[in-house]
């Protein structure tokens, strides 16, 4: 029987030499290998296709803005800066960036529908169908008649939610809700395209579009009492316990809780000319 004999010392250590350089051989060739994948021109990113309903935005534009945040090539891109670097682009609401081999990124885009100016005439913000707030160039709004909401921060959905509420209550009249305002109090304050302003008071959606009914059920009547029409309307409070008060043109009047009937019939309240 023969016993193998420990490896001398300096084959050791040849060995382990031997082996620490194929390791590093390895490695520089991977290194180098990604390297040329990173650098390699055939892998850059020759395609921008932009996909979506665009409005305010145009495919050349967009990828004319975007193309020098795109970092990297087709394999290393970072597609979450990339969508980032889209929706940062005014008007777009929300982007989705794919990578389409060998060479394109497909982005689908989604953009703002604006439905309101959102705070004082002097800003630039505006709501979106979705309630929410963005930044836009309010001169390339296209569309007419925009309502103006106003409220604390975080809250464009709830006066949005209010506006459409609101807007066929008063459409039979021939009005609409020009300005609506959330107040620090939690009531709502109405402008009316006529530049009547009615104070609607708070609660719950439910209830300030109950107070807001009776309201505009009666007022053709009592306009007519004075001899007036609905768009003579200054200002109305629906603040009070089972009535309201309003100012007309040449007439100011306080409807008291005489009627739902009352009202109908030609309520009589206090009455002040003017």
């Amino acid at each position: 029987m023969t016993h193998s004999l420990p490896a001398p010392l300096d084959v050791k250590l040849m060995n382990l030499t031997a082996s620490v350089l194929l390791m590093g051989c390895a490695l520089g060739v991977l290194a180098a290998g990604t390297w040329w994948l990173l650098h390699y021109p055939g892998f850059a990113i020759a395609r921008i296709v932009v996909q979506g309903e665009l409005v305010h935005n145009n495919a050349v534009t967009l990828r004319a803005n975007v193309a020098p945040h795109l970092a990297g090539n087709f394999f290393t891109v970072d597609l979450r800066r990339a969508r980032d670097a889209f929706e940062q682009v005014p008007w777009v609401r929300r982007a989705q960036v794919q990578r389409v081999y060998p060479a394109s990124l497909r982005v689908e885009l989604q953009e703002h529908e604006a439905v309101a100016f959102w705070g004082p005439e002097s800003a630039s913000a505006m709501v979106n169908s979705q309630g929410e707030v963005f930044e836009a160039n309010v001169g390339d709004v296209e569309q007419e008649g925009l309502p103006r909401l106003l409220g604390p921060r975080g809250s464009s959905a709830e006066a949005l939610q209010m506006h459409g509420l609101l807007r066929p209550v008063f459409r039979p009249l021939g009005l609409e809700v020009e300005e609506l305002e959330l107040t620090g109090r939690g009531g709502w304050r109405a402008k009316l395209d006529s530049d009547a302003v009615i104070e609607l008071g708070g609660g719950t959606p439910q209830e300030v579009v109950l107070r807001t009914q009776r309201f505009t059920r009666t007022l053709t009547q009592v306009a007519a009492q004075y001899g007036r029409r609905v768009d003579a309307l200054e200002s109305a409070d629906l603040r009070h316990a089972g009535g309201y008060a309003l100012r007309m043109r040449g007439v100011a009047t306080v409807i008291p809780d005489a009627a739902g009937a009352a009202a109908a019939a030609g309520a009589t309240g206090g009455v002040r000319r003017r």
